[in-house]
This record gives C-alpha cells, structure tokens and sequence, in this order.
C-alpha cells in the first residue's frame, strides 16, 4: 500500500509540473491583491500562498485542492487588524485560530460538508465563476482601482462590482489592454487548438507562453506614449535589498495579548468562517476531480489548523482552501497533490530570487488567464441543465449564483443553503403519506392513507389537512406498516382525530406489522413503542 502511495506521489509529475505553473500565475496577483483587499501587508499575503501551497497541500487529503489567503475572510481581517491594535495581535488571533480548527478536525466536524445540497454546490461554483469574469474585465483593460482577490458586491475602492465595470469605460488604459488580448488569443489558440497538435503544447501551458509575452511587451513598449504599461498595472511584489531586509518582512504574533477575549472571538470567527468555506470548497473540488476522488473532510481541518498555526506564527493571512486555485489546478490537468506543493514552492523561490522579474508582468494577462477559468467555472449549459432538473433544483442554485454576484460568497451560500432547506421541508410535506380513495365500501367511502417510513412533526400541516377533509360516514384504513419512525407531533393528531372520528362517524382500520385494530382506544398507547414494534 505505501509503495502505491510513494509511487503516486510523482507518477503524475509530468501533468503536475505544468499545472502547477497556472496555478502560481492565478495565486500570485490573489495572494497580492487579498492582502491589499485586507489591510495587511503584501508579503503576508504571500507567506499564506507558500503556507497553504507547501504545508497544507502536503498534510491534506485532497489531491487536486489548493490552499491559499481566502478572499471571504479579507473584511474581517480588515476589522480585526484595526480593531486588535495592530497586525501582530491580529496574527495571535490567526495562530489561535489554526488551533480552534485542529480540534474542529479531532471533534470531527468534518463531517457537516457533506451536508450542503448539490445544487447549492453547483450554484456555488458558477457564482464564483461570473464573479471572476466581472472582476477581471476592468483589470482585463487595464483599470485597476480594485485589487484583485476582493470578490465582494461592495468593494474596498466605493464601488460594487458593476459600477467598476461602467467606470472602466471611462479609463481603458490601451498598452494592458492590447497585450491582454494577446494573452486571452494565446490561452485560447494554446487550449483548443495546440494542445491537441503536440506533446510540447501540454508539457508547456499557454499561461506561462502569455505570461512570458507579456514580460517581454513590457519591455519592448517602455518609455511609449501610448502602448506603455505602467506600474499600477504590473505585479507589486516587495523586493528587499539584501537579506535581513528580507527576513524584516516577517512578523511574530503578540503572545502577550493571548488574555484579551478579543482576540479569541477574532480567532473563533477566523476558524469558523475558514473551516466552513474550506468544507465548502472541498464538496466542490470534488465535484470537478475528474477522477471522482473523495476528500476526508476532518484530516482537512487538521491540515487547515496546521497550516493557520504557522502562517499566523510567521506573519501570514489566514489560509482557507481556495476554488479559484483548485479549479485552475483541476483545468489544467493537476492530478496530484504534487502540483499544490510545487505552487507553494515556485511562489517561495520567485519572492526570494526573482522579484524584480515577477514585477514586470502586466496584471492584464494574469486577468486573462483568470477569464478562462471563470468561463470554465460558468458555462452557460449548466443552466440550462439546472432548470430542466426541476424548479427544486433550480431555485436554490440560481439564488446562491446571485447571492454570490450581489453579496460575497458565505453569504450566498447561506442564502442558498436557505433556500434549499425550504424545498426539503416542502417536499417532505408532500412526501409523508400516500392517499388512495375508493368510492364505496360497506356503504361507506373509503379512504386509505398509507405512511411514508419516517414521518416527522415536519408531516403535521398534510396530515392534519387530509384528517380534516375525512367526510362523515367515511371508512379509514391507516397502513403503518412501512413506517419506521413516527414522531411523538404525528401521534398526538392522530389521538385528537380519534373524538373527531367518533363524532363524525367514520370507522378506522389501524394496520401495523403486529396486527389490524378497528376503531383503536388510544394511539398513544397502541403507538407507545413505536409503529415497528407497536
């Protein structure tokens, strides 16, 4: 079993490496751009993608998920920094947290992500999809007043997400503007066409042929009145002067604040939030693994603990496993955890030795690389699929698809989630008994309602209903015998019906697995040990 384990390890290193190589192009401006998003420093968005790469993708379950800083947490890291008194604290509060998740994961509340509907899932992974592509159009042209990694309606600069877009018309910028499309030609020439033609245009991803473009348009356009592509739209990655200004930008947590309740409702919210956007995260990425892997949620929670515990000690963002990364590692063949912990790696070596390099890349081809795995995220099929399913499948994907757009991601979901239990309420309202009517029997009109296996005090309301339509003179026949739970609220009406039956004149056959009772006394008594055993 463990040579099996060791083999996999790199049997899959030739679709890994270059995977891992989009998936550093999409984490480096997220990992930058969360950071700024959140108030904190850059390099501490940077510290969370090698974390969350490195010792996350080793620890975890997931062979095709991807940890990072999480877009859902930058608002409250933003509050928490200015509220704790400064980034060091707000860092004890990152490390506690790591902690509160290692128990999360030994209590095993791992288990809750397997809980969230299917169509919430999907609705889930098309909102992030639009998000991404309505985030990055003004990016796209040049127009960088957001950040990149703030997914949020409501954005850090005053604007929403479509006001952005409209003021981008305003300020395209035409140098970011050209390259990007020479970028969005190459990713798309690169995935439906030559990729297809030879071995070479696999092992050598598009992204990193756009990429490389875009360096070198940068170089050639610099100086230009027009074409020229300016700072604030190139990569921004602190680049140290010799080596002690480089260990200068970690930061230790303030362990002496470790009393102040605070900084454990901080690190209490952190945990919370992370753990669940990252089962969240989980259900999905295991959706799209083509290979149809199922990941241990609870050793996830450890693994995200862990990895929270030492970006926190180190100066790191909370970390959470990231949809935008895992889906771009899943698009572009990762198939191994391998390609998790290769990103962490490459962000650690670019950051150390070629910072000055990472800083000539135009943020308008990292947008275009970030619109192919929207696209990929949103395919307009899918609604199509989702609405011939059925409204039950639809309405709870199409609320947290806008809930997404028009809120953040937590709380579409939760809006979604919402939804979705509504419909399993309504469709165990309708699904508690089964009703057939007869025209006469014994001179009488019978009635015979069949109970599903459980019913719960959720049944009430269709129950009651059919008992109070009953006709006088009516002939019941209850078959109990498929149920195997009966809740105590379901017992009690029945006992109610039981004087309105006399009144009424309507005769009851009970009929159980132990037996047939006509016109029972009591059913609280007959259903005492359950209708199985009754």
């Amino acid at each position: 079993m463990s040579k099996n384990n060791s083999q996999g390890i790199f049997h899959n290193i030739k679709s890994d490496i270059p995977a891992s190589i989009v998936v550093f192009f999409v984490a480096l401006p997220l990992c930058l751009g969360i950071a700024l998003a959140s108030g904190a420093p850059l390099f501490g968005g940077l510290i969370a993608g090698i974390v969350g790469g490195i010792v996350v993708g080793s620890l975890s379950g997931s062979q095709i998920g991807v940890s990072g800083p999480a877009a859902g947490l930058a608002a409250i890291v933003l509050t928490a920094i200015g509220a704790l008194g400064g980034y060091e604290n707000f860092l004890l509060a990152v490390v506690l947290g790591g902690v509160i998740q290692m128990v999360f994961g030994f209590l095993k509340a791992g288990i809750i992500g397997y809980y969230f509907p299917s169509s919430v899932i999907k609705g889930m992974l098309t909102g992030i999809g639009i998000i991404i592509i309505l985030k990055q159009i003004p990016h796209f042209f040049g127009y960088d007043s957001n950040p990149e990694g703030d997914f949020a309606f409501l954005q850090v600069d005053g604007q929403n997400t479509f006001s952005e877009i409209l003021l981008m018309f305003q300020n395209i910028s035409l140098g970011p503007t050209v390259i990007a499309i020479i970028g969005l030609a190459v990713l798309l020439l690169w995935d439906k066409i030559l990729s297809k033609r030879g071995k070479i245009f696999t092992i050598i991803q598009g992204p990193l042929v756009a990429v490389g473009l875009g360096i070198l348009y940068y170089n050639l356009t610099t100086g230009h009145s027009t074409l020229a592509i300016t700072n604030d739209n190139l990569v921004s990655v602190p680049v140290p002067e010799d080596f002690s200004s480089f260990l200068g930008q970690f930061s230790l947590p303030n362990f002496s604040e470790i009393g102040n309740p605070a900084i454990w409702i901080t690190a209490f919210t952190i945990a919370l939030v992370a753990s669940l956007e990252t089962l969240l995260c989980v259900e999905a990425t295991d959706k799209l693994d083509p290979r149809k892997r199922v990941t241990p949620t609870n050793r996830e929670l450890l693994a995200q603990g862990t990895g929270n515990i030492i970006s926190g000690m180190i100066g790191g963002l909370p970390i959470t496993q990231v949809i935008v990364r895992s889906s771009a590692n899943i698009q572009s063949n990762g198939k191994s955890k391998m390609s998790a912990i290769i990103h962490g790696f490459l962000l650690l070596f670019s950051v150390v030795l070629i910072p000055g390099i990472l800083n000539m890349i135009p943020l308008s081809v990292l947008a275009a690389i970030l619109l192919i795995v929207g696209f990929k995220l949103a395919k307009p099929q899918l609604f199509k699929i989702m609405y011939e399913m059925g409204w039950k499948q639809f309405v709870p994907f199409i609320v947290t698809v806008l809930g997404i757009i028009f809120t953040d991601l937590l709380i579409g979901i939760g809006l979604g989630l919402a939804v979705g239990v509504i419909v399993i309420l309504f469709k165990s309202y309708q699904n508690s008994h089964f009703l057939h009517i007869e025209d006469k029997s014994n001179g009488k009109r019978k009635v015979k309602m069949t109970l599903a296996e459980e019913v719960t005090f959720f049944n009430k309301g269709a129950i009651l209903k059919e008992l109070d339509q009953l006709q006088r003179e009516s002939y019941l026949e209850l078959d109990v015998t498929k149920t195997r739970y009966l809740d105590n609220d379901i017992v009690e009406i029945l006992e109610d019906f039981n004087l309105k039956a006399r009144n009424r004149d309507i005769d009851v056959k009970l009929i159980s697995e132990r037996g047939t009772v006509v016109n029972p006394n009591s059913y609280i008594e007959f259903f005492k040990l359950g209708p199985k055993a009754a």
